[in-house]
């Protein structure tokens, strides 16, 4: 079998052989695979409403404490959110009655940002349709295959900078 990537390193190899394009061939497919991915999950997210950012926002308030409450800094360090689009998915989620914004107690500057009954409601329906979605665009490979693919991205990660807090 081969894919399209297959096909881009074949003419590399017939019009470039003393160039080795091989790492072509790793990220090739890690960007078709991102963009594959990226259309599933937005379907998903859409049917409720909601984009990656914001999905990423309710599900880090979700699993981060029990009282589902973080500052606005703690979110941006746990989510896979960046610094501008915190302020901006918050504005949207906030109008939509998914989190509230209140003053700290113990800092004055501060804000906590909560989900509310809503937005609990919201996360805890999308969740299992979005694992779904991920287990479903995993099924051609192999439990062993999956450990064995995380554990060499981790490696990958880890090498580039990306290591756990």
């Amino acid at each position: 079998m081969a894919d399209h990537v297959d096909l881009v390193l074949e003419q590399w190899r017939a019009r470039r052989p003393d160039l080795d394009a091989s790492p072509m061939g790793i990220i090739g497919r890690m960007s078709r695979l991102g963009a594959l991915f990226d259309a599933e999950l937005r379907r998903n997210f859409a049917r409720n409403d909601l984009d990656r950012a914001s999905f990423d926002v309710l599900a880090t308030l979700r699993r981060s404490n029990p009282e589902h409450s973080l500052t606005p800094a703690g979110l941006m360090h746990s989510s896979m959110v960046t610094s501008g689009a915190i302020s901006q998915r918050l504005d949207r989620l906030e109008a939509r009655g998914l989190v509230t914004r209140t003053p700290s107690e113990t800092d004055r500057r501060g804000v906590q940002v909560t989900l509310t009954p809503e937005g609990l409601e919201l996360i805890d329906k999308v969740l299992p349709t979005h694992v779904d979605t991920e287990a479903r665009l995993l099924a051609g490979l192999s439990a062993a295959e999956r450990d064995q693919l995380a554990a060499l991205l981790r490696a990958l990660l880890e090498s580039l900078g990306d290591k756990r807090d």
